[in-house]
């Protein structure tokens, strides 16, 4: 796909009704056969979109909601803090997308990844990392068009999963 012919996204602050957008574009188990395989309660994604209000406050960036061309939700991109303290790039900043089936294979996230690439430059954020599980052919794709180098591989706590992580100096 040439940048020509790209998408046209837009990428805002989670909004508290965007929990519920969320939820509804991800209850989908082909969009999360690698995030547990079913869409999490509400309430969770209400915790979550909070936090990225948060970290967009605090640090200028976070998961942005992701829209189409025509301002609909179809997912999120963004960067935050690796949220485990248990294994993976401990204390990095890990980007990130999620992404409504009827919505793959167009460009979205690429696009919305290299926007997320020029805000966190413009942040002062040195480098990123990408966390992928190992059978995520799709994201890996996404992580080489980012020119991502895979550099790590962690086994998944109570899995036998294994992700890779990918890192970028920006």
């Amino acid at each position: 796909m040439t940048s020509a012919s790209l998408p046209v996204v837009q990428l805002r602050v989670p909004t508290e009704e965007d929990a519920y957008a969320w939820h509804r574009v991800f209850d989908d188990a082909d969009v999360m056969e690698f995030h547990g395989g079913r869409s999490a309660e509400v309430s969770v994604y209400e915790e979550f979109t909070a936090r990225q209000r948060r970290h967009d406050a605090e640090r200028g960036f976070c998961l942005w909601t992701l829209l189409d061309e025509a301002g609909e939700v179809i997912g999120f991109t963004g960067a935050q803090p690796w949220p485990h303290e248990s294994f993976g790039p401990v204390g990095e900043i890990e980007i990130g997308w999620r992404l409504a089936r009827a919505s793959w294979g167009r460009g979205y996230v690429t696009t919305a990844a290299r926007i997320t690439l020029d805000r966190l430059r413009a942040a002062g954020v040195p480098s990123v990392v990408a966390m992928v599980d190992c059978r995520n052919e799709r994201s890996i794709a996404v992580t080489r068009r980012l020119g991502m180098e895979a550099a790590e591989t962690f086994g998944v706590p109570g899995t036998e999963r294994k992700a890779y992580c990918f890192r970028l100096e920006l």
